[in-house]
């Protein structure tokens, strides 16, 4: 009768820029190009395919930890993960159907309210539209309905957990202290408790004002801070063992022991967290020191049988209840000693004076279209998790007032939905949490705000932008250069903004260096096509004209336009573009260009454009980031080609003249040291990225480095490399794996790369290995040749994989 559930809360605040609908470069990822792309791959992905360990540290399985735990995923990051890791999306899924299997018929995944607001702080409308959204999005994923629904920061109210009765969800999890009184179902009088003591191993029954009721189960706190904070996933054994701990022995009764904590703790704040979690699962399994379930699974077995009463306004993560969203209480992230988080007062008004004017926009406007603007929006998360023209065609054909929708309505139906998506997403739990309000979750909370405000705009000519500025104005910043929310607002977040006439000119810019540039995809939100192209070549310069039709994917707006681009070489672009330039006019444009272009009159094409264009003048600056680094990275290897052959003749020539120094122990200048370190960092980085691995190429790489004492550079980044290309020559030798030869190169290569201190490691090639272990049991009683059995066994030694022959 004890059993242990163990739950993950997997989330990430979203980080798409509001108009490009795409997470940008973000530096403090690298060598990842973002923190969805660097937690991925090292929580979420892991986790769905982690390491079991025998005493010798030797990989004996490999396991997907969802399939076992309790779990839920932001709907955002899914639908990121579906679309940058597939793979690991699907395990995902398919965990929760094999969850089933083991927890009879209740699946492990639970649904999330959807864009991970504070829902006691929202507003009812705004209560429900969240709960259905994540309902609907969990159901689309998972093909079932969900049993349970996760809260942001388990935030809690009485409202709020009536909404979720009224979409048939029949359990949350909530944090001990948010438990006020208890008592025995058939009993009258409250037993109040001291926060945090309530008894975690039971659920209890929420009688709401309304006469219905919803389970409500709160986790073992100390257990989960153990997890979060005190290094108890440095051994799956130990975490094992102190999960069963707190139930009782003498107790024959039936006792949960569960947790609930962020998931990134099992691989990101805690390296190989994962593999801790699939020993803890797979001991407790094992040696039958408890059953493993889910929340669904014992709440159908154990139904409770005591009732509790909840505190109001309450969280996991503000011992305030939930003023960490609304007020300085103290609760922060750190920062300098005199820093203060006055600024999260003010930001929510200004937030909820947007807000209340861009509903009088929606409310004025959707109805001249839609039957009922709020059920339409209700059912916008269809249109959401499918942007296809036929999903936006069934939305209106549901909510529409007329027989037929022209173009402009659809258009204007798009934009007022997509408003009120992104007034949802500026309530993003995380522009509160942290310390300053000049951090990257609150400037990206007030992208979203700024993508309303641009919206109410074009559908009611109606600006907002002003007044809102000036209500952020007093949220002061701690950072002096800052200033305040309103400065924040003017340096971080209206230069983000894009239209789709820099949309035109990003991709006028991007067709320079395009192979099929007729027709591009920018990002997630557009697409360029264009009717009439060209593009001209003279030396290093370049010139391109064409006549082109941006469309918004998001909310099919689109504008037609005329571009001249003139690239002069490095980082030098040139762009102009026309909004109402006829056929006519840009025939003559690029009879009147091409001439001097091709004689290099670089001052008359430039004065042409202006003459035919006219309007702004655009430059490399006013690039997206993401494509602004691909343009320079290209530029740079460009550059690089006669720096890398420079510096190659340099080694070469003066080959002997330093081997000369160093058998005489003369001392190496330090000019001749960096071209040393420049030329051996180079060749080992041309080596990795090559399609085929030479091991005669490693070896002698390897062997300079070890000369003249040359260190690997950009370790971290050279690391990655180092796992991408292993990964590579892992895929090629499973299509062969009795191949001996193939085996015996790759242990050559680990050996050689070990030799500068470069370890080849990482969860995908050991699951390669862990699959052709599998496919050598396939093999049967086969006499294996004792050269393959050393390779074989060697290989698995340095992925550490066990293999049993």
């Amino acid at each position: 009768m004890k059993y242990v559930c163990i739950h993950g809360h997997f989330y990430q605040p979203p980080r798409e820029n509001a108009w490009l609908e795409f997470v940008e470069y973000q530096d403090s990822a690298y060598p990842y190009h973002d923190w969805n792309e660097r937690v991925n791959a090292e929580a979420y992905a892991p986790n769905a395919s982690s390491r079991i360990l025998e005493e010798e540290n030797m990989i004996t399985d490999i396991v997907n930890n969802y399939s076992k735990i309790s779990f839920n995923f932001g709907p955002t990051l899914l639908s990121w993960m579906e679309q940058h890791d597939p793979k690991t999306y699907l395990s995902i899924l398919e965990a929760d159907k094999q969850s089933m299997k083991y927890f009879g018929g209740h699946g492990s995944a639970v649904a999330q309210a959807h864009s991970h607001l504070i829902l006691p702080l929202a507003n009812q409308r705004d209560k429900e539209t969240q709960v259905i959204w994540g309902i609907k999005d969990f159901e689309h994923r998972f093909q079932r309905k969900p049993e349970g629904m996760w809260l942001a920061e388990t935030a809690v109210d009485t409202a709020t957990l009536e909404v979720l009765v009224d979409h048939d969800i029949k359990y949350t999890i909530l944090a001990p202290r948010q438990a006020q009184a208890v008592r025995k179902l058939d009993a009258s009088k409250w037993n109040h408790i001291v926060p945090t003591s309530v008894d975690p191993r039971k659920p209890y029954w929420c009688i709401l004002p309304s006469g219905r009721k919803i389970a409500l189960f709160f986790y073992d706190g100390n257990v989960a801070q153990d997890v979060a904070f005190r290094k108890l996933l440095d051994s799956g054994k130990n975490f094992a063992h102190r999960l069963v701990s707190t139930l009782d022995e003498k107790d024959l009764s039936p006792q949960l022991a569960h947790i609930a904590t962020d998931g990134e703790s099992y691989g990101h704040h805690h390296k190989k967290g994962d593999m801790a979690l699939a020993d803890c699962l797979n001991y407790i399994e094992k040696n039958n020191i408890a059953k493993l379930t889910n929340y669904g699974e014992y709440l159908e077995k154990f139904p409770p049988q005591d009732e509790v009463m909840i505190y109001e306004n309450s969280s996991w993560s503000c011992v305030h209840g939930i003023e960490r969203w609304r007020s300085n209480c103290g609760c922060n992230t750190g920062g300098e000693g005199h820093w203060n988080q006055e600024w999260r007062a003010p930001l929510r008004d200004a937030l909820d004076w947007l807000q209340s004017e861009l509903l009088k926009v929606y409310e004025q406007e959707a109805a001249k279209i839609l039957k009922d603007p709020w059920a339409a929006r209700n059912d916008f998360i269809e249109v959401i998790i499918d942007r296809s023209d036929a999903s936006v065609d069934r939305f209106l054909d549901k909510h529409k007032i007329k027989e037929t929708v022209s173009l402009a309505d659809r258009v204007t139906v798009l934009r007022l939905s997509e408003m009120q998506r992104n007034a949802m997403y500026m309530y993003t739990s995380c522009g509160w949490f942290f310390t300053e309000v000049s951090g990257l979750e609150t400037t990206q909370i007030l992208q979203y705000a700024c993508r309303t405000i641009y919206y109410a705009r074009q559908v009611a000519n109606v600006n907002l932008q002003e007044e809102f500025i000036e209500r952020l104005a007093k949220a002061k910043s701690n950072i002096p250069a800052n200033k305040d929310g309103a400065e924040i607002y003017r340096r971080f977040v209206l230069p983000v903004e894009v239209s789709l006439e820099r949309t035109g000119m990003h991709y006028a810019v991007l067709s320079l260096f395009e192979e099929s540039p007729e027709t591009l995809e920018i990002f997630n939100n557009y697409q360029a096509t264009s009717d009439r192209y060209e593009r001209f070549n003279a030396g290093n310069l370049k010139l391109a004209v064409g006549r082109t039709m941006i469309k918004s994917r998001i909310t099919h707006s689109e504008k037609h336009f005329s571009f001249a681009v003139f690239y002069l070489g490095q980082q030098n672009i040139i762009g102009q573009i026309s909004v109402d330039m006829s056929s006519i006019a840009f025939d003559k444009m690029i009879e009147e260009l091409v001439p001097p272009f091709r004689n290099s009159n670089v001052s008359n094409v430039i004065t042409l454009m202006e003459k035919h264009l006219g309007g702004k003048r655009y430059s490399m600056d006013d690039l997206f980031k993401d494509e602004k680094m691909k343009i320079i990275s290209r530029i740079l290897k460009e550059n690089l080609v006669p720096i890398e052959k420079s510096m190659r003749d340099i080694y070469n020539n003066n080959y002997h003249l330093l081997n000369a120094l160093q058998k005489d122990y003369l001392p190496v200048r330090n000019e001749y040291k960096s071209i040393l370190y420049y030329a051996l960092n180079t060749s080992l980085h041309q080596f990795l990225r090559e399609k085929l691995l030479n091991v005669n190429e490693l070896k002698r790489v390897v062997r300079e480095f070890k000369k003249w004492a040359i260190k690997v550079q950009n370790k971290e980044a050279t690391q990655l490399l180092v796992n991408q290309s292993i990964l590579k020559a892992f895929n090629r030798i499973t299509s062969d794996i009795q191949n001996t030869s193939r085996l015996e190169r790759m242990n050559g290569i680990f050996d050689l790369l070990e030799e500068i201190n470069l370890h080849p490691e990482g969860w995908k090639v050991q699951n390669l290995f862990f699959s052709m272990t599998k496919q050598r049991a396939d093999m049967g009683d086969k006499v294996y040749d004792a050269a393959w059995v050393d390779a074989f066994t060697k290989l698995g030694k340095h992925v550490n994989v066990k293999v049993n022959f």
